[in-house]
Order: structure tokens, then C-alpha cells, then sequence
């Protein structure tokens, strides 16, 4: 089973995609979609064709992405919901099934308290994938954190 996991954002998203066969998970590659694009269109655009060439290319059968949580900046968190909207559109499209995470599931998931923090998410996606400390930025720690929480409700 490949299970896809997207931290959504519009100036950066991050994906992680692991494999899961006969109860082992493994990491098969984590990166970002880094959008440098100043007006909201051009970011929209952006982000559509990057994840619609990654569905296209990876086929995964599980896309996991995290729900948005309140933000201060009201217009940070109204270019998230539009890319995370775009991502979710294209995800329903591409036929696979769709879960998704508020951040707190998610954390809970990975360590076992709803409010840890990134450190501590880091630290044991990488324990729970038998892998040394990686070093990703946060973006592509939390998909990966995201895409381990699908994995753990896929049994």
C-alpha cells in the first residue's frame, strides 16, 4: 500500500510517501513543493500542477493531509485553505482514499500526546521508521508525521 501524506501550504507543502507491506512502514521518499509565486493565482496554479503530477506519478492509494488549525494571520490561513482546497480536489480526483488529520491527531499519533512539539515529532516519526535522525524541514517531517498516522489507521 502506498500512503501519501501532504502538509498543505501555499509558499511551501510538504509530501512524504511511505510503503506499507505486511505490517512494516517504510519511508520511500519526502520532499517539498516550494511555490515562489507573489499573486494568489499564480500560487493556485503552482500547487495544482505539482500535485497533479505527483498523483499521476506516485498512484498512491491513500492521501493523508492535515486539516487546517487556527491561525493569527488571517491571510496566511485563507492561502492555505485555498491551496489545501486545490490539493483536496485533485486528491477525491485521482480515485485514492482521502483521510485527513487535525495537527493534534497527528501528533498524538506519532508520540502519543496531542500537543508535543515539533522536536519531539521529529524525533519519533524517525524512531518509528527505524531510521536515525533525519534532518528534513519542518514541512516534510510533518507529511511524513501525517502520512504515519494514515498508515497507523490503515490495519
Amino acid at each position: 500500500m502506498k500512503i501519501l501524506g501532504i502538509d498543505p501550504g501555499s509558499a511551501r507543502a510538504g509530501y512524504a510517501l511511505l510503503t506499507k507491506e505486511k505490517g512494516k512502514i517504510t519511508l520511500t521518499m519526502a520532499d517539498i513543493i516550494e511555490n515562489k509565486k507573489q499573486d494568489m493565482e499564480g500560487k493556485i496554479r503552482h500547487i495544482g500542477t505539482a500535485f497533479e503530477l505527483l498523483f499521476t506519478e506516485i498512484r498512491p492509494d491513500v492521501i493523508a493531509i492535515e486539516k487546517i488549525f487556527f491561525q493569527r494571520n488571517i491571510k496566511t490561513a485563507i492561502e492555505v485553505a485555498q491551496a489545501r482546497g486545490v490539493i483536496l480536489f485533485l486528491a477525491y480526483r485521482s480515485g485514492a482514499k482521502v483521510v485527513e488529520f487535525t495537527p493534534n491527531q497527528i501528533k498524538a499519533a506519532v508520540t502519543n500526546y496531542g500537543s508535543a512539539d515539533k522536536k519531539a515529532v521529529a524525533i519519533m516519526t524517525a524512531r518509528l521508521l527505524g531510521l536515525p535522525r533525519f534532518n528534513y524541514i519542518d514541512d516534510t517531517t510533518d507529511a511524513i508525521a501525517i502520512a504515519i498516522s494514515a498508515a497507523f489507521q490503515e490495519r
